[in-house]
């Protein structure tokens, strides 16, 4: 475990936080978190809309769902290379560079005018395109990056600025369009379609048992060695808004939903207080004999109750073997339990958005996907996480006890 440890510390440490701090990696995780808050307004009305269960006048607020999570990815593609040129201190191209980057979009998924109007599938603008939407995101950044270096006027000119920058950024704008015009304006090609099949493989591992159980493995190794797990971010939270997407279009389609790794599924299920399934390590250590552990518990409980676990990870499980082994079992069971249930029939995968992570288990289980057996296999799943973490615990108080003693 030292080896381990030293390890972590001086060569994986040090890379994941290069990768972290890689502008092109940072652009796209800041674009995922930049969404959080209007995906949040499909969360909100998941939960007022379930008032229309009870009353047949109750309106239909699905307006909110559509212009939010229903154009998440055109969101996307706006953001993408603003944060790009902003983190490589370009930001006199980050606003051209943004509407670029949405035009090129739409064009790339077979946006038309004919007769006056504008016509797009909305299903390719919402949460399903955002692998389109990053990649035309990318593309434009990447255009803005090498014409940056150039310029129309020389560093003695009196030109304001302003103009300068404008004039400058005509020349990336028309490389863009160009790109736009030739592959699906003449050679009407769908480049939709074709970065879809492109990174299907990678939906479909992350979609398989294995993929979805290392992925929590993952963030579970890494936020004990002290790295956020925000850094996989990109991979899952991308994955999650396709599938919650394409589960409500099988669900409308009145098909059943059968995508598992969803932002709701790990939310509603497989965190439980946080990556790495620490609320019942919070409740355990309430009833510790250490005054230490005891006194973590009594902090940790609340913040552990809304799925804030970051108290309790780099109170005690952070850089402690004892308490980091069952930090990276608990996801990984509670992962294969929950996707083959799901896969199985037993509970419905959520086919509604809902990304309120804060709220408490096992409300916020129910309201990803409104089945009460959802509610039973999460109390199931508590149960098991605290008889893993149990021995561990226990092991780690009478240690903290010795040492109390000793003083």
């Amino acid at each position: 475990m030292k080896k381990i440890m030293d390890w972590m510390n001086d060569v994986i440490a040090p890379k994941a936080a290069a990768i972290a701090k890689n502008p092109w990696i940072a652009a796209v995780q800041d674009t995922m978190i930049a969404t959080v808050p209007v995906i949040l307004i499909s969360s909100f009305i998941t939960m007022i809309s379930l008032i229309s269960q009870f009353t047949d006048n109750f309106p239909d607020l699905s307006f909110f769902s559509n212009f939010t999570m229903g154009l998440s990815a055109l969101m996307v593609a706006y953001l993408v290379p603003t944060f790009v040129l902003e983190k490589k201190q370009l930001s006199k191209y980050s606003k051209q560079a943004g509407f670029m980057s949405a035009a090129l979009f739409m064009a790339m998924s077979g946006a038309s005018f004919a007769e006056g109007e504008f016509s797009l599938a909305s299903d390719r603008i919402g949460a399903s395109g955002m692998f389109v939407a990053i990649a035309a995101g990318l593309l434009t950044s990447l255009v803005m990056v090498l014409f940056s270096e150039k310029s129309m006027f020389s560093k003695e000119s009196k030109m304001p600025q302003f103009l300068i920058d404008s004039f400058d950024s005509v020349a990336p704008i028309m490389v863009v369009m160009i790109f736009a015009y030739v592959t699906c304006g003449l050679l009407k090609l769908d480049l939709y379609a074709w970065i879809s099949a492109l990174v299907s493989p990678l939906v479909n591992i992350a979609q398989s048992l294995f993929g979805m159980t290392f992925i929590m493995f993952l963030m579970a190794f890494f936020y004990s060695f002290g790295i956020s797990p925000w850094l996989l971010n990109p991979v899952y939270y991308t994955v999650g808004l396709d599938a919650i997407s394409k589960n409500a279009q099988a669900v409308a389609a009145g098909q059943r939903a059968s995508l598992v790794l969803t932002n709701e599924t790990l939310g509603g299920f497989i965190f439980l207080g946080g990556t790495g399934c620490t609320l019942t390590l919070c409740l355990l250590l309430l009833f510790c004999k250490s005054e230490k552990l005891k006194g973590l518990g009594k902090t940790c409980i609340v913040p552990g109750i809304f799925n804030i676990n970051e108290p309790v990870v780099y109170g005690c499980v952070a850089f402690n073997p004892l308490l980091m082994i069952p930090m990276w079992l608990n996801p990984t069971i509670v992962s294969i339990i929950t996707y083959l249930c799901m896969k199985a029939g037993i509970v419905s995968p959520p086919y509604s958005s809902f990304m309120l992570w804060y709220v408490p288990i096992p409300i916020q289980t129910y309201l990803t996907n409104s089945d009460f057996r959802g509610v039973i296999l999460v109390l199931i799943l508590l149960v098991i996480t605290a008889i893993i973490w149990y021995p561990f615990v226990a092991a780690y108080d009478r240690q903290c006890l010795a040492e109390e003693k000793d003083k």
